[in-house]
Order: C-alpha cells, then sequence, then structure tokens
C-alpha cells in the first residue's frame, strides 16, 4: 500500500486508516477460507481445531481495524484517487456504511454464545454475502490503491480467494464434502451422556483413531451439523461411535431423543489429534467430555505399548460416562494405568503421580496428550513448569469451537 501513496503522507492518520481498511478486508477473505473446511488448509494448520481458533481470532482482528478505518477518513489531498468501480455518490456512502455493519454483525454474532446453535448456524452462513458488501466498499470508493498495484492485486487475490471459498461452503459442501448416511445402530445412556453406535448404510469413510466429524441427524431438532469426536477404532464392518455429553440444548435433547433406527449424515474424518508414543512415558490427561479420544485409542489394536501409559481421568461425579464407553474396562483391558480424579486438578494425588512419572522418564522423555477444558490446561501448564516438562512435549486438542 505504501507504494501508492507519497512518502510524505505515510505517517498520517489517512494511511493508518486505509491501511486498516486493507487488513480488514484480507482478515475477512482469510477467514472465510479457513471457514470452508479445505483439507489442504487443515493439513497447515494442523487440525481443524487450530483453523476454527484462528477462523474466530481473524474475524475479532478484522472487526477491530474495521473500526479504525471506519474512525479515521482514508483519504488525504495529496493523494491521487479513482474509484476502480464508480457508483453513484448515495450508493457509495451507503455500502461504506453497511460494510462496518456487516463486519460487525458477523464477528458479534459469531463470538456471543446465547444465541442458540441453530439460529447461530444460520445467521453464520450470512457471513459470505455480507462479505460480498465489504468488497463492493473497497472497489467502489476514491482510494489511491489502483487495481494493478501491488495491494490491488493483493486484495483482489485474496476477495476471489474468499468469494470462493464461502460459495463452496454454502453451496457446494454438502455434495462435495466427503461424507456419508450411516444408521443409529445402539445407544447406551445415562442421565447425562449418551455412547452412540453407527453403521454405515452403504459407504463407510476411514479415519484414524483421535479424529472427529460432524454429525446431521434426519429428525427436527437435530438436523445442525455438531462436531463430536469419534469414540472407536476403525472396525472392519464400518461402524462407528461417540460419546455425547448433555451440555447445552442440543445435545440435551439428543442425549433424550437419540434411538436405534434414526439416520445420520457423517461428515468426516476432520482433526489431528493422534497418538504419538515417541517417549519413555506416555501420559494421557482427559477433563470430561474430553476423555473421548481416548477411547479410540484404546480400542485401537495397531497401536500397541499401552504399558507405559499413565491416563488421568478428571470427571465430576454423578457425571459419569454410560457403561459402553467406561474407560475403567478398556484401561484394565490394554494394561493402561487410569487415575480416576474427580477433586479437580489440584488434587494431591494427581500431582504426586503426575510428578513420579516424570522423574521416572526424564522430563524430556514424556509425552503428554491432553484434551480438557481450558482451565485444567492451565493448570497442567503450570504442572509442567514445576516438574521441568518442555512445552513442547504436550500435544492438546482445541476443546471449544464457539
Amino acid at each position: 500500500m505504501l507504494a501508492a501513496i507519497p512518502t510524505g503522507t505515510w505517517w498520517s492518520t489517512a494511511t493508518l486508516s486505509l491501511g486498516s481498511g486493507i487488513a480488514a478486508v484480507s482478515l475477512m477473505a482469510m477467514a472465510a477460507v479457513l471457514g470452508a473446511r479445505w483439507k489442504w488448509v487443515e493439513s497447515i494448520f494442523g487440525g481443524l481445531d487450530r483453523v476454527y481458533e484462528t477462523h474466530k481470532w481473524l474475524g475479532v482482528w478484522a472487526l477491530a481495524f474495521g473500526s479504525i478505518h471506519l474512525v479515521f477518513k482514508a483519504g488525504n489531498a495529496e493523494w491521487q484517487t479513482a474509484a476502480i468501480l464508480a457508483l453513484p455518490s448515495p450508493t457509495t456512502r451507503l455500502v461504506r456504511q453497511l460494510s462496518f455493519v456487516a463486519l460487525m454483525l458477523i464477528v458479534l454474532l459469531a463470538l456471543n454464545r446465547n444465541i442458540p446453535y441453530r439460529v447461530w448456524r444460520w445467521w453464520h452462513k450470512l457471513s459470505g454475502p455480507l462479505f460480498l458488501i465489504v468488497i463492493a466498499h473497497w472497489l467502489s470508493f476514491k482510494s489511491p490503491v489502483a487495481l494493478v498495484s501491488p495491494a490491488g492485486i493483493w486484495l483482489a487475490t485474496l476477495s476471489v480467494l474468499g468469494v470462493a471459498a464461502a460459495a463452496y461452503k454454502l453451496l457446494l459442501y454438502p455434495s462435495l464434502s466427503q461424507h456419508a448416511e450411516y444408521r443409529l445402530q445402539s445407544v447406551s445412556a445415562n442421565a447425562s451422556a449418551v455412547h452412540l453406535r453407527l453403521t454405515p448404510v452403504s459407504r463407510k469413510i476411514p479415519f484414524v483413531p483421535g479424529q472427529f466429524a460432524f454429525l446431521s441427524f434426519k429428525r427436527n431438532g437435530l438436523r445442525e451439523p455438531h462436531p463430536f469426536t469419534i469414540a472407536s477404532a476403525a472396525k472392519e464392518d464400518g461402524s462407528i461411535a461417540f460419546m455425547v455429553r448433555s451440555l447445552g440444548d442440543y445435545t440435551a435433547r439428543l442425549v433424550r431423543e437419540a434411538e436405534p433406527g434414526l439416520t445420520v449424515e457423517v461428515y468426516a474424518p476432520f482433526g489431528r489429534f493422534q497418538r504419538s508414543p515417541d517417549g519413555k512415558a506416555e501420559i494421557w490427561i482427559a477433563g470430561g467430555v474430553g476423555v473421548t479420544p481416548f477411547l479410540a485409542w484404546l480400542q485401537d489394536a495397531d497401536e500397541g505399548r499401552f504399558e507405559r501409559v499413565t491416563f488421568f481421568h478428571f470427571f465430576t461425579p454423578g457425571r459419569e460416562l454410560p457403561e459402553a464407553a467406561d474407560p475403567r474396562v478398556l484401561a484394565e483391558e490394554r494394561g493402561v494405568e487410569l487415575v480416576d480424579i474427580a477433586t479437580g486438578p489440584s488434587a494431591p494425588e494427581f500431582r504426586r503421580r503426575f510428578a513420579q512419572v516424570v522423574a521416572q522418564a526424564g522430563p524430556a522423555q514424556v509425552q503428554i496428550s491432553f484434551c480438557g477444558p481450558k482451565g485444567l490446561l492451565r493448570q497442567l501448564r503450570s504442572l509442567m513448569r514445576e516438574t521441568g516438562v518442555p512445552d513442547d512435549r504436550l500435544r492438546h486438542e482445541l476443546f471449544e469451537f464457539r
């Protein structure tokens, strides 16, 4: 951008505003690309959970830069300006105001956890069409950035990618993405959770234990695709299992209404949370529903070498898992040392046993795999510092998407 304006105006608020506008458009376009769930994007980031985390913060920073762009005037008397797309003056002003409102709506709706998921999802689908308004703004307002300039080519390229990604996700994803129809074969439930086993109707989807899928049940109120970690290893018949905890309006309804015979569209596989036993000892730490990927690992006959695993399972009394997903049974079959913790990360038995495993193997020779709430992760990082375990010995799945 700086190449398009006189050097004497580089340190002005007009330049700050113009640069912030370019940054906001760029970040929105990148967020759209990340939201398309393209496999090559997931591979770059190391998992769809990381993609979604970055996607969220791109939107937040786009709103921040967009606000700066709105506050200050992106114009200077010394600049030679022209509109790439000439529109009537009233239309140009309207598009400018609508573009900021569109960006604000996209981000605020995406971050609002009080909106029911079924409503939130449909509102968030408007991100693509609203992005078109933002593109119309940067094309129609008078700017020193020409379409054939470096900044113009940058914006045009990202805009095309963003629109293509949004169109793919909105229109083509249901038919072109990897998915298959499954039927709910069996249900094992208690008051707070349900274990679901699904069998393929025709085609089965290959996956690696530790990955997750988006499930869309063909029943009113349960059609919105939700991400759930796969709670089983790959089987010859293609059956697949999930463990769902009642944590919100959708999951509570699923726990109540799940019954054999329901058909499900399964979009999979996603995620890169895979076992990496490259040290002398493995420490698995699961909090709540974060136990799910470890259930899949325990059922995977190809993994082997479970005798070096110490598995800390944090749970809330009264919210135990269904019998079909009991980690105690699976751990005993595999010879895994299971340590149930019902009193939180400050429990003496957790801190003592963790320190013992680290001391026996050496701080640099333990591999820690974690899936659970952020609060538990913070406590774990603190304990790692106390025991001298390097940060790169920790692999964790991001626990929340929204």
